[in-house]
């Protein structure tokens, strides 16, 4: 029987990632950065408006609605202001306003804005840094939902925020954005894929997780079930070719952490690597994995019919 990875991959120059793929990248990053930073650009202007109130910088004080933004500004970020106390608070935006907010002068309000953005700034930094893995789960969820549609399957989604099992909505554009696991049937068998999913017998989280259980038999001692897993993969989705060789690093520690303690228990699952940025070396020492049996199937990202294969794959497990 011809091996999965064959029927997309005829060598390891078809997993490397070309120069065109890598630019559609770094462009998709862009446009997905300028759409996170709407929202603090929409705030920024709304903070102008209501602290152009005050005449005096010390006047920013009176006005109750800018009381967070104020905060903001002067450098504490959201995660950080939930650990101090309320005096913290005031002495933070006391300081801003006698040190940076007054020796503007008339262009208080602007030196205000301007603060209050490089921090949001920043928040938006820390969320561009695990954007790559985020749009790789989108891209994989949305071939997953497609070949389900196509093969007439319905499925079920786990919402991250409500941590509740829903039936698929007909419109279901935009779903990815919060979705954290899938369940559908194969030939009345029941699959759970879970999205960064710790795994008890690897003591270490796993990118995807395919499951041979109903999501509500997903108990903890179905966790530490060996035979309770189908398949175990690793998703990188970051494009810059300089972190591609880390990211494989990554993948690579974690798929043999798979391996031997799965083998400790006398079980293999599958096992399967996904990636966006994968140069030349790095592809050749995924084709010798796929060809020695240590590694099942992989695939570039980047690739629609890669991906789309390997989707069936997964789906036919």
């Amino acid at each position: 029987m011809q091996k999965s990875y064959l029927r997309h991959l005829k060598s390891s120059k078809d997993l490397e990632t070309p120069y065109e793929a890598i630019r559609a990248g770094f462009v998709a990053l862009a446009l997905e950065r300028n759409r996170r930073a709407t929202p603090f650009v929409a705030q920024a202007r709304a903070l102008k408006a209501a602290a152009s109130k005050a005449k005096i910088a010390t006047d920013l004080l009176k006005i109750k609605e800018i009381g967070a933004a104020l905060l903001t500004a002067a450098g504490v970020s959201d995660k950080a202001a939930n650990h101090l106390q309320a005096s913290d608070k005031r002495e933070a935006v006391t300081g801003l306003i006698k040190n940076f907010l007054e020796p503007a002068g008339a262009s208080f309000v602007e030196e205000l804005v301007f603060r209050f953005l490089l921090t949001r700034g920043d928040t938006l930094g820390g969320s561009m840094r695990n954007i790559g893995g985020f749009m790789a789960q989108k891209k994989l969820t949305r071939s997953i939902i497609a070949h389900l549609n196509l093969a007439g399957k319905s499925c079920q989604w786990l919402h991250s925020n409500t941590k509740v099992w829903e039936d698929l909505p007909e419109d279901d554009a935009d779903v990815e954005l919060h979705l954290r696991g899938l369940t559908w049937t194969v030939k009345k068998h029941p699959r759970t894929l879970i999205y960064n999913r710790v795994v008890p017998i690897v003591r270490n989280n796993i990118d995807l997780c395919l499951f041979n259980r109903s999501p509500a038999d997903l108990t903890r001692d179905v966790l530490n079930n060996p035979a309770a897993y189908i398949a175990l993969g690793e998703l990188k989705g970051g494009i810059d070719p300089a972190g591609a060789d880390e990211h494989w690093k990554t993948a690579r520690t974690a798929l043999n952490r798979i391996s031997t303690a799965f083998t400790e228990n006398n079980h293999k699952p599958h096992t399967f690597f996904i990636g966006a940025a994968i140069e030349a070396k790095m592809a050749s020492e995924v084709w010798k994995l796929l060809q020695t049996g240590s590694l099942e199937n992989a695939a570039n990202l980047t690739d629609e019919n890669q991906i789309a294969s390997i989707t069936r794959w997964l789906c036919s497990l």
